[in-house]
């Protein structure tokens, strides 16, 4: 058995969705932040536990060539962007390998394409939430803790970002405002929340209170102003003791609470508490694979499941031909927003329903061809799969941002008679361990038909290339 404190020579194996880097010693598992695919290293054991060592690296002794310099000041003391330390090809072949791993756990024999990337991987997020603490630092929770790691410029964010962040910073400064403080409730300014839309470059600015009214916001609202594409500034009212970023009121301050972006040909209407992609780019390129899932067969009446502002279904829907879309949320205000943006796009052929998703009383899939599902990291519920099961529903395409339960879910799909296509994963968050990942389901008397359509077309090109 290792010991603590001693130091080993090893080699890592892999590198973990975390970004530690997987070894072993004396035939146990031993995780090494830092560690890269290929690295000959001196590790530290700091901490022994039954089945699992974590180690620390005392010295590198033969690099990798995965590994990377650091292009970020802060990125060990932040821990936001896991693989930061290693190349981005070998990004995608990890990311990769970790779909496949979930599936081949759950006994399931399936193609794992590799992962559909932009191929840009700083700059791209539209979104960012910054916490502000009691000293008036401004950045980002360092790693499993609530320290602010300060920094007004992340590189996965845009350059306006830290404009409007070090504004903000000399204002609180200047006027004595001071941040959150979680362990005594006191300060004011909790959170700044920004979002771009990244086609009309629309910026909104939502500053997080204890309270309810920034001093001197007047003068901030005049400093912003400066910052191009500033559509509003809003206050969002917050004064519970909780890990939850956002309250339930807002106050708009100056113009409009919600900024507007182009995606997939379609307008959309984003306010700070709608879900909008962060990566606008590949959002493109999923919405656009999901749509030509859904076209594989029959789609006259297509159901969008956990729809949010109904980006997903909106964009879908909006490249068939009669076609009636049915979007189903809880959240009332994202259902008013899905109905302003069925309206910004003309679009006729959709209704939005606010209803619990997972709710298996109700008669929403009556008559519903495709399924769209998109549900929060945790998944669906198995009363959920079988209820799609029971409505006959021919065809599901699955989006998920956690490749464990999209794994298990499939397997509940393939018990109730389902036959699963490739997999797809998307890098919706380079740098950072997360992938997005899209599957078809088939009933099985479907999915030959599928395949016999196919093949009849692939026999009709080879034949007219003769």
């Amino acid at each position: 058995m290792p010991e603590k404190n001693k130091i080993y020579r090893t080699k890592i194996d892999t590198i973990n969705h975390l970004g530690y880097g997987v070894c072993r010693i004396d035939g146990i598992v031993c995780f090494v932040k830092g560690g890269v695919t290929g690295d000959v290293l001196d590790v530290k054991v700091i901490k022994c536990n039954k089945n699992y060592l974590i180690g620390k690296i005392e010295n590198l002794i033969e690099k990798s060539c995965h590994r990377e310099e650091q292009s970020c000041p802060v990125y060990k003391s932040c821990g936001g962007c896991s693989f930061r330390h290693i190349s981005y090809k070998h990004e995608l072949e990890l990311k990769k390998s970790f779909v496949e791993a979930e599936f081949k756990k759950a006994n399931i024999d399936v193609k794992v394409n590799d992962v559909v990337s932009t191929g840009v991987t700083e700059r791209y997020r539209n979104k960012a939430q910054y916490p502000v603490n009691f000293d008036n630092k401004i950045g980002f929770y360092a790693e499993r803790t609530h320290n602010v790691c300060e920094n007004a410029d992340c590189i996965l964010q845009p350059k306006e970002f830290s404009t409007i962040i070090n504004i903000i910073k000399n204002h609180i400064n200047n006027y004595g405002i001071k941040g959150y403080d979680e362990q005594s409730g006191k300060g004011l300014l909790r959170h700044i929340y920004i979002r771009q839309g990244k086609i009309t470059g629309e910026i909104n600015v939502c500053l997080v209170i204890n309270g309810q009214a920034l001093p001197h916001s007047d003068e901030l609202i005049e400093e912003l102003k400066t910052i191009k594409g500033l559509k509003g500034v809003c206050l969002n009212v917050n004064t519970k003791n909780t890990n939850v970023i956002l309250g339930e009121k807002y106050i708009t301050l100056y113009g409009n609470e919600y900024i507007e972006d182009i995606l997939c040909g379609l307008k959309f209407r984003i306010s700070p508490a709608s879900f909008y992609q962060v990566n606008h780019d590949c959002a493109e390129l999923l919405y656009n694979k999901a749509a030509e899932l859904v076209k594989m067969g029959e789609c006259k009446n297509i159901t969008d499941l956990y729809c949010g502002t109904g980006t997903i279904g909106l964009c879908v829907a909006s490249q068939i031909e009669n076609c009636k879309l049915t979007g189903v949320e809880i959240v009332p205000e994202a259902i008013e927003n899905a109905k302003i943006n069925m309206q910004l796009n003309n679009i006729e052929n959709a209704e939005f329903i606010c209803a619990d998703s997972s709710d298996t009383s109700n008669n929403i899939l009556k008559n519903t061809d495709v399924v769209i599902l998109d549900p929060p990291r945790k998944g669906i519920t198995k009363e959920l799969a079988e209820k799609i099961s029971e409505s006959k529903v021919n065809r599901i395409v699955y989006i998920s941002c956690s490749p464990d339960t999209l794994a298990r879910d499939v397997k509940w799909f393939i018990e109730l008679g389902y036959t699963c296509g490739d997999v797809t994963p998307f890098d919706m968050f380079p740098r950072t361990g997360h992938v997005e990942t899209v599957i078809l389901l088939s009933r099985k008397d479907v999915h030959e038909r599928i395949k016999f359509d196919l093949n009849i077309e692939e026999l009709n090109r080879t034949s007219q290339s003769k």
